[in-house]
């Protein structure tokens, strides 16, 4: 199972720095996780002030 970021992401960069393994980068709009690469480790998750990322 990988993360996902919802529409809720307000696009304040707090997940990016968290992710282990680099998979977090800025969209258009919003953030974006490449899920091919994601560990499932929630880091991005326990610091997002809006809980945009989600267990997909």
């Amino acid at each position: 199972m990988a993360y996902n970021i919802t529409e809720a992401c307000i696009n304040c960069g707090a997940c990016e720095p968290e992710c282990p393994v680099s998979v977090i980068s800025a969209g258009s709009d919003k953030y974006v996780i490449d899920e091919s690469g994601c560990i499932d480790c929630g880091a991005c998750a326990n610091v997002c002030p809006v809980d945009a990322p989600v267990p997909k």
